[in-house]
């Protein structure tokens, strides 16, 4: 039986309550013990002056297969996956078509197992072919491997309709995960509705549309006795209306991507479309209420919303290109940039909302280090200093509005189920 050791490294397991220098001992593919410095292993790490954490995962990825393989596919968003640290990554339903039965959700975990990468856990669609018009098989999904339940990018308007999916889901012990908008009031919408859109002369989407569908689903999570996740979120409003729920005891949790807190509304001002995402980015106030409720708990997760599109496909007018940008790979260094080095998270708790917390939204037992469980590990060294470069990128697709900046964090190295499969240096 195989054994591996990872010496000398800064070990942060938010779920044991970890963060010291220590030595993680791994055999057969499961995590054996900490700190036993006499272990003799077939192979070391050196990981001193790095820092030694669960394997991470991505509640929110798109991954384009199948329909649109030549903007991404199963192999390449689990390479990019790799490349970004994360070992399990959850990919959503709105594909062409969509992953609406249970023939579709095997699909996805053939061509996972087949990339040898990292883990894939499919979301089955609510409706069929995410049309808001007729609930999908939630049972037979289920079946097929399905972890959670989504229609992507497309609200769910009829609110009979997410009370249906949402007391399905609660049948199977599954979460439902919401983009909060209300389709009307963002249609042929670019940016966010404020100063900047009325000076650029741009269809604007109000704070509101969010605000108004986070109160909904609330309502019928609770109505439901359902768990929701809701995807995104990126107003003030929307996250005192989640603090609100959480407090009455309702199973509501939510996530932020990096480029809503690092970005703003005015970045449109470019007419760059690699800044036209969904939500839009709004003004710094909102940024400094997301801030907030990441330090008070509020926010459990930080997920990339990874959206790959060809270079053609967004080289067009902003009005025609779609929302979306690639994240899975620029997630760690931009979170470092707006997160750690202000100062407004330490490494244990962001790293919880990458490990433990989405691990126990999906209901899996990924994110954590304790022994006995699958050595899903990752290695980041938090001094490395580099420039983004987008052709550099594992993903298919490189439409990102982080090329060129200066960052500090990079992932080294990246074990799935003890096996090494990701080495930066090799």
């Amino acid at each position: 039986m195989s054994t591996l050791q990872i010496t000398g490294g800064r070990i942060v397991d938010p779920s044991q309550g970890i963060d010291r220098v220590g030595n993680l001992l791994i055999r057969g593919g499961r995590i054996v013990s900490f700190d036993d410095k006499s272990a003799l292993a077939e192979r070391q790490i050196d990981a001193r002056g790095k820092i030694v954490a669960p394997g991470l995962i991505d509640l929110h990825v798109s991954h384009r297969e199948p329909g649109d393989n030549h903007e991404e596919h199963t192999a390449s968003a689990t390479a990019a996956a790799l490349a970004g640290g994360f070992t399990s990554i959850v990919c959503m339903p709105d594909t062409d078509p969509a992953i609406d039965n249970r023939a579709a959700a095997e699909f996805v975990l053939l061509q996972a197992e087949r990339a040898r990468n990292c883990h894939v856990f499919p979301l089955g669609a609510i409706t069929k072919r995410c049309e808001g018009k007729e609930l999908a098989e939630i049972g037979q999904l289920v079946e097929g491997g399905a972890m959670g339940f989504s229609d992507g990018i497309h609200p769910v308007a009829n609110a009979e309709m997410m009370r249906r999916a949402m007391e399905y889901a609660a049948m199977f012990d599954r979460t439902i995960f919401a983009l909060p908008q209300v389709p009307e009031m963002i249609e042929q919408g670019v940016m966010h509705e404020g100063f900047h859109s009325t000076l650029l002369g741009l269809k604007g989407m109000p704070a509101t549309a969010e605000e108004i569908m986070v109160a909904r689903d609330i309502a019928l999570a609770e109505l439901a006795e359902s768990r929701l996740h809701l995807m995104c979120l990126s107003t003030s409003g929307g996250l005192d209306l989640v603090r609100r729920a959480k407090r009455k005891g309702i199973r509501v949790s939510c996530e932020v991507t990096p480029h809503h807190l690092a970005l703003t509304d005015e970045s449109l001002r470019s007419f760059d479309s690699n800044y036209k995402v969904l939500p839009p980015l709004r003004p710094q106030e909102h940024i400094d209420a997301l801030l907030e409720g990441l330090k008070n708990g509020t926010i459990d997760v930080i997920a990339s919303d990874h959206q790959p599109f060809a270079s053609e496909t967004k080289d067009r007018e902003l009005d025609l290109v779609p929302f979306g940008i690639v994240g899975l790979e620029t997630l760690l260094p931009i979170c470092i940039k707006t997160l750690i080095e202000p100062g407004h998270l330490e490494w244990s708790a962001f790293l919880s909302r990458l490990t433990e917390n989405p691990a126990k939204i999906l209901g899996i037992e990924k994110g954590t280090l304790q022994p006995g469980c699958d050595a899903d590990v990752t290695v980041i060294d938090p001094d490395s200093e580099y420039t983004i470069d987008s052709a550099q990128f594992r993903s298919h697709s490189s439409n990102t509005p982080f090329h060129g900046w200066k960052v500090k964090g990079r992932v080294e190295t990246v074990m799935v189920n003890g096996e090494i499969r990701f080495s930066r240096n090799e």
